[in-house]
């Protein structure tokens, strides 16, 4: 008979997306360091490494014709050119965590999100992190960066851009307190694990049981 308390599941992929200063970034490492079945995706990408950078934990380094060629061949769940270097999200590195119960945590913005959604939505779980307020946002872009009043102006516009998109999130957390939303991310996380669909083995166990 199949035990269900111990691990049969299939992972799942979580996205965390926000404007830049709503906490993504320091909620993504709180969950990190939290839950040994949540490792963060590493992409591949053309460009050279950066000192102190290494292949395999910063990004996988490859060739423009490496690249090129998974493209082709559907070997990337998402992809981007940034400037003259291209990045991307190899596919089968996924599948191999999703099949041994790890999910797997992506830092992407919402074009990002919605080619994951195209290639793999039954594994996706999206949320939007949204600063308190307008003015909140802007302090905090003060606080970590100093900026010019115009560079500043810049990036709020970007973040209006890209709060525009909420509404494509499966769920939205407001990061007014940083404990808070992470143990709302937490909550979420929890609850997707519990799905039916990720539940390998259900129907059989749940059969035995009814017999």
């Amino acid at each position: 008979m199949i035990n269900m308390t111990e691990k049969h599941r299939r992972g799942l992929m979580l996205v965390l997306s926000s404007p830049s200063g709503a906490g993504k970034s320091t909620i993504s490492r709180q969950l990190l360091d939290d839950d040994p079945d949540l490792i963060m995706s590493v992409s591949v990408t053309t460009r050279a490494p950066r000192p102190g950078e290494q292949d395999g934990i910063d990004y996988h380094f490859i060739t423009e014709e490496t690249y090129h060629q998974m493209v082709a061949a559907n070997g990337l769940l998402e992809h981007a050119q940034v400037f003259d270097n291209f990045y991307g999200t190899p596919r089968d590195l996924v599948e191999k965590e999703l099949n041994a119960a790890r999910d797997v945590l992506f830092d992407v913005d919402w074009q990002g999100t919605q080619q994951l959604g195209e290639n793999a939505r039954d594994d996706l779980v999206t949320i939007f992190i949204l600063p308190p307020s307008h003015d909140e946002l802007a302090v905090r872009l003060r606080k970590r960066a100093q900026d010019a009043e115009d560079v500043i102006a810049k990036r709020m516009a970007k973040a209006a851009d890209e709060m525009s998109h909420w509404n494509e999130y499966d769920y939205i957390v407001v990061n007014d307190d940083l404990e808070k939303a992470v143990a709302e991310v937490k909550a979420i996380l929890a609850a997707e694990r519990l799905r039916k669909k990720r539940q390998v083995g259900l129907s059989a166990f749940v059969a035995e049981l009814c017999r």
